[in-house]
C-alpha cells in the first residue's frame, strides 16, 4: 500500500470519488440484467415481474424465463471474465491492443471442436452433444496453455511469448482451414454455428464452473494489485520495488489461459469485449490502479455483453444473431470514437 500511496497520493480521495460511479454501475448492471431476460422473440408484459415478487409465475412463462435466467448469467459470468482477462494481459505486455485471445488459447479450443466436428466426421464419429463439445474446446485450450507454458520459461521478453501465441493461432486456423476443406456440409455447419459463439445453451453445472473459474481468478488479481500496479511503470522498475516479475507474468498466464479456455469451451468465441472494456474502464474511471479497475472491468464486461446479446435477440423477432459478430460490429466503433476522441 505504501508504494501505491507513493505515486498516487490522493489514493483515498480517488477511492471516494469513484465509490459513487461503482454504485451507479451496479444499479445499471441490474437494469440490464432485467431488460435482457424481459426482451426478445417473446417480450415478457410487466405482469410477469409482477407475479415473480410474489413468488408464483404462469406456466407459460416459466421455461421462458428459466432459459433467459441461465443466458443472462452466462452473458455476465462470460463478459466479466474476458473484460478482467483483457485487462490482466493488458497489464502484462503493456500494450493497449492486446485481447484475451492472443496467447491462441481461443485458436487451440477452435482446433479442439473442428477435430471433433470435423475429424470426427472424416473418421466416422457422429456423437456430438454440448458436453463432447466443451470437453473437446477445454482440451484444445488445455493443449495451446500448456505449450505457452513451456515457451515462457524459454522466452525471456514477453514480446517473443505475444509472437509466440499469434503463430499458435496461425497454425491452429492453418489445420481448421485443411480439415473444412475435407469435410461434409452438416459438419462443417455446426463448426460454424459454434464459432459464431452463443449464450443460450449452457448448463446449471457449467455456469458453476465458470463462476468458480472467474471467482479464484479475481480473487488472485485483488491479493497481486500492489505488484500489477508498479508493472505498469516498467519491469526494471518493478523489480527495483521488490516484485517478482516472472511470478506475476506467469500468474497472469495460467489465470487469463483457464478463464479464456473454460469461457471459449462453453460459449464458443466471443471477441472484442475483452479488447474494449479495459479502455472503456480506464476512460470512464480516469485510473490505472488495479484494485479499482478489476471489479470495474467485471461489472462493465458484464454489462456490455448483456447489452450485445439484447441487440442479438433482436427483439421481437425470431431471429437470433451470432453474439460474436454484434460485439464486435458494436464494440469496434466504440474503441476508435474514444481513441478520436482523446486525440
Amino acid at each position: 500500500m505504501d508504494e501505491v500511496l507513493y505515486f498516487y497520493p490522493n489514493f483515498y480521495l480517488t477511492m471516494r470519488a469513484v465509490s459513487s460511479k461503482f454504485l451507479w454501475l451496479s444499479l445499471l448492471l441490474l437494469l440490464v440484467f432485467i431488460l435482457n431476460m424481459s426482451l426478445g422473440s417473446v417480450i415478457l408484459p410487466r405482469s410477469v415481474w409482477v407475479d415473480l415478487l410474489h413468488g408464483h409465475v404462469s406456466e407459460t412463462y416459466q421455461g421462458i424465463l428459466h432459459y433467459r435466467l441461465l443466458k443472462a448469467f452466462a452473458a455476465v459470468l462470460a463478459g466479466g471474465g474476458l473484460a478482467l482477462s483483457g485487462l490482466l494481459l493488458q497489464t502484462m505486455f503493456r500494450n493497449p491492443i492486446v485481447g484475451p485471445y492472443v496467447l491462441g488459447m481461443s485458436s487451440g479450443a477452435g482446433l479442439g471442436v473442428a477435430l471433433l466436428f470435423l475429424g470426427g466426421s472424416f473418421f466416422g464419429f457422429s456423437y456430438f452433444s454440448g458436453l463432447t463439445t466443451g470437453m473437446a474446446a477445454a482440451l484444445g485450450s488445455l493443449w495451446v496453455l500448456l505449450v505457452i507454458i513451456g515457451l515462457y520459461y524459454k522466452f525471456k521478453n514477453p514480446v517473443h511469448l505475444l509472437i509466440a501465441g499469434l503463430m499458435i493461432g496461425f497454425f491452429t486456423s492453418a489445420v481448421i482451414s485443411i480439415l473444412s476443406y475435407f469435410t461434409d456440409a452438416t459438419s462443417l455447419q455446426k463448426f460454424v454455428f459454434w464459432a459464431m459463439g452463443t449464450l443460450g445453451s449452457q448448463s446449471v453445472s457449467q455456469l458453476w464452473i465458470i463462476f468458480i473459474v472467474l471467482l479464484i481468478s479475481v480473487i488472485f488479481s485483488f491479493l497481486f494489485f500492489k505488484d500489477l500496479n508498479l508493472l505498469l511503470l516498467g519491469e526494471e522498475y518493478a523489480l527495483s520495488m521488490g516484485v517478482s516479475v516472472k511470478r506475476i507474468h506467469f500468474l497472469i498466464v495460467i489465470l487469463t489461459g483457464i478463464l479464456v479456455g473454460v469461457i471459449t469451451a462453453f460459449f464458443g468465441p466471443i471477441g472484442f469485449v475483452g479488447l474494449a472494456v479495459p479502455h472503456l474502464s480506464r476512460r470512464f474511471f480516469d485510473t490505472h490502479l488495479h484494485q479499482i479497475l478489476i471489479p470495474v472491468n467485471v461489472l462493465l464486461g458484464a454489462i456490455l455483453l448483456l447489452v450485445c446479446d439484447v441487440i442479438a435477440q433482436v427483439p421481437g423477432s425470431i431471429i437470433s444473431l451470432p453474439i460474436n459478430s454484434v460485439t464486435a460490429i458494436f464494440g469496434a466503433p466504440l474503441v476508435v470514437y474514444m481513441l478520436l476522441k482523446d486525440k
